[in-house]
Protein backbone atom coordinates (compact mmCIF):
# COMPACT_ATOMS: atom_id res chain seq x y z
CA UNK A 1 0.00 0.00 0.00
CA UNK A 2 2.72 2.60 1.21
CA UNK A 3 5.06 1.40 -2.03
CA UNK A 4 1.49 2.33 -4.30
CA UNK A 5 1.03 5.61 -2.41
CA UNK A 6 4.84 6.65 -2.96
CA UNK A 7 4.81 6.00 -6.60
CA UNK A 8 1.82 8.23 -7.05
CA UNK A 9 2.82 10.74 -5.65
CA UNK A 10 6.66 10.61 -6.92
CA UNK A 11 4.66 10.63 -10.40
CA UNK A 12 1.97 13.89 -9.28
CA UNK A 13 4.09 16.31 -11.19
CA UNK A 14 4.22 14.19 -14.63
CA UNK A 15 0.63 13.95 -15.20
CA UNK A 16 -0.16 17.41 -16.58
CA UNK A 17 2.62 16.54 -19.06
CA UNK A 18 1.40 13.46 -20.03
CA UNK A 19 -2.24 14.68 -20.54
CA UNK A 20 -1.04 17.20 -22.87
CA UNK A 21 0.92 14.43 -24.32
CA UNK A 22 -1.92 12.59 -25.04
CA UNK A 23 -4.15 15.39 -25.61
CA UNK A 24 -2.23 16.62 -28.80
CA UNK A 25 -0.20 13.80 -30.07
CA UNK A 26 -2.94 12.39 -32.43
CA UNK A 27 -2.33 15.91 -34.36
CA UNK A 28 1.21 16.28 -34.55
CA UNK A 29 2.91 13.54 -32.18
CA UNK A 30 6.87 14.80 -33.04
CA UNK A 31 5.85 18.11 -31.81
CA UNK A 32 3.42 16.94 -28.59
CA UNK A 33 6.98 14.81 -27.92
CA UNK A 34 9.38 17.86 -28.27
CA UNK A 35 7.09 20.22 -26.64
CA UNK A 36 6.69 17.90 -23.61
CA UNK A 37 10.36 17.46 -23.12
CA UNK A 38 11.07 21.50 -23.25
CA UNK A 39 7.97 21.78 -21.03
CA UNK A 40 9.46 19.49 -18.65
CA UNK A 41 10.83 22.10 -16.46
CA UNK A 42 12.93 22.38 -13.07
CA UNK A 43 10.12 22.76 -10.81
CA UNK A 44 8.33 19.51 -11.89
CA UNK A 45 11.78 17.86 -11.70
CA UNK A 46 12.49 18.98 -8.23
CA UNK A 47 9.04 18.52 -6.99
CA UNK A 48 9.39 14.46 -8.37
CA UNK A 49 12.66 14.36 -6.59
CA UNK A 50 11.38 15.50 -3.77
CA UNK A 51 8.51 13.26 -3.55
CA UNK A 52 11.06 10.21 -4.35
CA UNK A 53 13.63 11.29 -1.47
CA UNK A 54 10.23 11.75 1.01
CA UNK A 55 9.36 7.79 -0.06
CA UNK A 56 12.71 6.70 0.94
CA UNK A 57 13.28 8.27 4.07
CA UNK A 58 9.67 7.04 4.87
CA UNK A 59 10.54 3.56 4.29
CA UNK A 60 13.85 3.67 5.55
CA UNK A 61 13.32 5.85 8.46
CA UNK A 62 10.79 3.69 10.92
CA UNK A 63 12.39 -0.04 10.55
CA UNK A 64 16.06 -0.32 9.29
CA UNK A 65 17.28 3.28 10.94
CA UNK A 66 15.90 3.37 14.44
CA UNK A 67 16.76 -0.35 14.83
CA UNK A 68 20.53 0.29 14.31
CA UNK A 69 20.89 3.86 15.92
CA UNK A 70 20.79 4.75 20.09
CA UNK A 71 16.82 5.96 19.55
CA UNK A 72 15.68 2.20 20.30
CA UNK A 73 17.05 1.63 23.77
CA UNK A 74 14.71 5.02 24.78
CA UNK A 75 11.57 2.68 25.11
CA UNK A 76 8.99 4.43 23.34
CA UNK A 77 9.86 5.73 20.28
CA UNK A 78 7.90 7.69 17.64
CA UNK A 79 8.29 6.22 14.31
CA UNK A 80 7.05 9.11 12.43
CA UNK A 81 8.70 11.69 13.73
CA UNK A 82 12.04 12.10 11.88
CA UNK A 83 9.20 12.17 8.85
CA UNK A 84 7.77 14.83 10.77
CA UNK A 85 10.87 16.57 11.12
CA UNK A 86 11.68 16.86 7.72
CA UNK A 87 8.91 17.75 6.17
CA UNK A 88 9.05 20.67 8.27
CA UNK A 89 12.50 21.86 7.54
CA UNK A 90 12.36 20.71 3.77
CA UNK A 91 9.11 22.41 3.50
CA UNK A 92 9.77 25.75 5.15
CA UNK A 93 13.47 25.87 3.07
CA UNK A 94 11.49 25.77 -0.12
CA UNK A 95 9.11 28.62 1.00
CA UNK A 96 12.32 29.80 2.31
CA UNK A 97 13.66 29.76 -1.21
CA UNK A 98 10.95 30.92 -3.16
CA UNK A 99 10.63 33.97 -0.31
CA UNK A 100 14.38 34.55 -0.65
CA UNK A 101 13.90 34.76 -4.82
CA UNK A 102 11.48 37.40 -4.82
CA UNK A 103 12.59 39.71 -2.05
CA UNK A 104 16.25 39.15 -3.38
CA UNK A 105 15.74 40.37 -6.88
CA UNK A 106 13.69 43.51 -5.38
CA UNK A 107 16.31 44.30 -3.40
CA UNK A 108 19.03 44.11 -6.00
CA UNK A 109 16.52 46.49 -7.83
CA UNK A 110 15.97 48.99 -5.20
CA UNK A 111 20.17 48.96 -4.17
CA UNK A 112 21.02 49.63 -7.34
CA UNK A 113 17.87 52.23 -8.28
CA UNK A 114 18.73 54.27 -5.08
CA UNK A 115 21.83 53.05 -2.79
CA UNK A 116 20.67 54.35 0.31
CA UNK A 117 18.13 51.32 0.46
CA UNK A 118 20.41 49.00 1.00
CA UNK A 119 19.70 48.60 4.95
CA UNK A 120 16.03 48.12 4.56
CA UNK A 121 16.67 45.44 1.64
CA UNK A 122 18.50 43.82 3.78
CA UNK A 123 16.18 43.21 6.51
CA UNK A 124 13.52 42.12 4.01
CA UNK A 125 15.74 39.53 2.79
CA UNK A 126 16.72 38.11 6.15
CA UNK A 127 13.39 38.01 7.07
CA UNK A 128 12.46 36.07 4.23
CA UNK A 129 15.67 33.28 5.42
CA UNK A 130 14.13 33.40 8.60
CA UNK A 131 11.38 31.35 7.72
CA UNK A 132 13.93 28.80 7.38
CA UNK A 133 15.16 28.72 10.90
CA UNK A 134 11.41 28.73 12.10
CA UNK A 135 11.31 25.20 10.23
CA UNK A 136 14.44 24.09 11.67
CA UNK A 137 13.52 25.05 15.38
CA UNK A 138 10.13 23.33 14.66
CA UNK A 139 11.91 20.20 13.61
CA UNK A 140 14.27 20.11 16.88
CA UNK A 141 10.82 20.42 18.68
CA UNK A 142 9.72 17.03 17.19
CA UNK A 143 12.21 15.34 17.70
CA UNK A 144 12.67 13.27 20.88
Amino acid sequence: MFVVFAVLVGLLPVIPAVLYLVQNGKTSPSQALSRLVTGFNAFNFLVGMMAAGLAVVWFASPSSVLAAGSAQEAGNVDQYASLAAALSTGLACIGAGIAVGGSGAAAVGATAEKPESFGRALIFVGLSEGIAIYGLIISFLVLP
